[in-house]
């Protein structure tokens, strides 16, 4: 996590501190709005989308005050999906998007992302540009040149439509039982109801948002009660969402994980059998397992690797010419379809290959062979350093010299939270555990 207001994936915080706080939303509203509003254009319209968590209500609030300060008239979706918001953006012709969410992350915490008129997320050059502004301050619009906000209530119900547009014409859901798990987060009504309208039996778990139980023993960061409830159910397969529904996790009728590289691996191949997966090419990152990369060099197929994070993802992507990418995590990207990772769409289209094949999930979610991975994160105070120490820096040098052609080791600090991630991959598990907790020993005595 850097210094400046913008992460990884926007803004992002602890709610009620620095920069999660109502005065920077306010100010990162005007600044965002004084951005995009353009001078020859009388109608400046933004779309503003959130999850299910307490602060979401200050944060909207703040950032409609900023927004409507420069001119803009902001459309207020509600609980929406990531995507969606992606999605709305482009089509409600708005100059500009904005999610209110923190993803994965515990309900405390809370994020700030933004989206252009195309629907894709920002670059870091507009974010710099963004945070340049709030440092320097806005001159607001005159009294009579006043944004306007109202609440959208057909936001969700055109993501709802839409997403059912990229499910096979003429397949539908009769006769599978899916269990899906909302996370008590952002897309608690629109998977549900999508998934319903296509004819699955639907076994819904995580859709009571209270505003603090999101991702709270839930969703695609835990798996065990979605596993569990396919299982007692007698379903066929789980979805598993994330707070804002940009990741996915599928369950399959044993109750076993598939994590985002066995789909990405799903969708490659059968994406190159059918001649649509563009320049032959799936876009990952660097957290992606060594598994997969051995699978698509075994079919003739290249894996590029990007920095961790989807907009990294997506940006390699667009400059490609490819079509379909994603995280480990669960952030599928199928451009073809959408901006960003969407997870409910990533489900569907799993739920496609299902019916197209008549194979059982467990058929579909064991694509490649995993290589042992092993990732540990290292909390520190916000502002250290601790990979820039010497003592640091020899432990990973003499653990990259122990794993020459046995494995890889990734190392790198997050760009959401104050941690340091440390993974490592590598056929023999002892040689695995020995290397990880020799460098997570080290980052844990050089962090205090």
């Amino acid at each position: 996590m850097g210094d400046g207001l913008f992460g990884t994936d926007g803004v992002r915080g602890r709610a009620n501190s620095y920069p999660m706080t109502a005065e920077i939303a306010l100010k990162l509203g005007a600044a965002a709005g004084r951005y995009f509003r353009n001078d020859g254009h009388t109608d400046h319209r933004v779309v503003i989308g959130k999850d299910t968590r307490l602060s979401g209500y200050m944060l909207e609030n703040a950032l409609t005050a900023g927004l409507t300060s420069t001119g803009m008239d902001v459309l207020l979706l509600g609980p929406v999906p990531t995507p969606a918001v992606g999605h709305l953006t482009h089509s409600m012709r708005a100059d500009l998007g904005i999610m209110i969410s923190a993803s994965h992350n515990p309900f405390a915490d809370n994020g700030i992302k933004f989206f252009g008129p195309d629907g894709f997320k920002l670059s870091d050059e507009a974010e710099a540009e963004i945070e340049a502004l709030v440092a320097s301050g806005v001159t607001p619009a005159d009294a009579e040149n006043i944004g306007n906000a109202r609440r959208v209530d057909e936001g969700r119900h055109r993501y709802v439509e839409f997403i059912k547009t990229t499910f096979p014409f003429e397949q539908r859901l009769d006769g599978l039982k899916v269990v899906i798990d909302c996370a008590n987060g952002a897309a608690y009504r629109a998977a549900p109801e999508a998934l319903w309208e296509l004819g699955a039996d639907v076994v819904s778990i995580g859709v009571k948002p209270d505003g603090r139980n999101i991702n709270l023993d839930c969703g695609s960061t835990s798996t065990e009660a979605a596993a569990r409830t396919v299982v007692e159910t007698g379903a066929d397969v789980g979805i598993c969402l994330d707070g804002d529904a940009d990741r996915v996790m599928i369950i399959d009728e044993k109750g076993r994980v598939a994590d985002g590289d066995q789909i990405m691996a799903l969708f490659a191949g059968r994406w190159a059998e059918a001649g649509r997966l563009k320049g032959d090419t799936l876009v990952a990152t660097v957290m992606s397992n060594l598994g997969l990369e051995r699978y698509l060099e075994g079919r003739n197929l290249k894996l590029e690797r990007t920095r961790v994070g989807d907009r990294y993802v997506v940006e390699r992507m667009r400059e490609g010419g490819f079509n379909l990418g994603g995280e480990q995590s669960g952030h599928i990207v199928m451009t073809d379809y959408a901006t960003t990772g969407d997870g409910l769409l990533a489900g569907l289209h799993f739920l496609a290959a299902m019916v197209e094949t008549g194979q059982r999930a467990s058929d579909l979610t064991q694509v490649f062979e995993t290589v042992p991975q092993l990732l540990r994160n290292v909390r520190y105070t916000h502002g250290q350093a601790p990979l820039e120490m010497e003592s640091v820096q020899k432990v990973i040098a003499a653990s990259e010299a122990d794993l020459n052609g046995y494995g890889r080791l990734l190392i790198r600090k997050s760009g959401t939270e104050p941690l340091i991630r440390v993974m490592a991959e590598c056929e023999d598990e002892i040689r695995l555990e020995q290397i990880v907790d020799r460098i997570v020993t080290e980052v844990e005595r050089a962090a205090g």
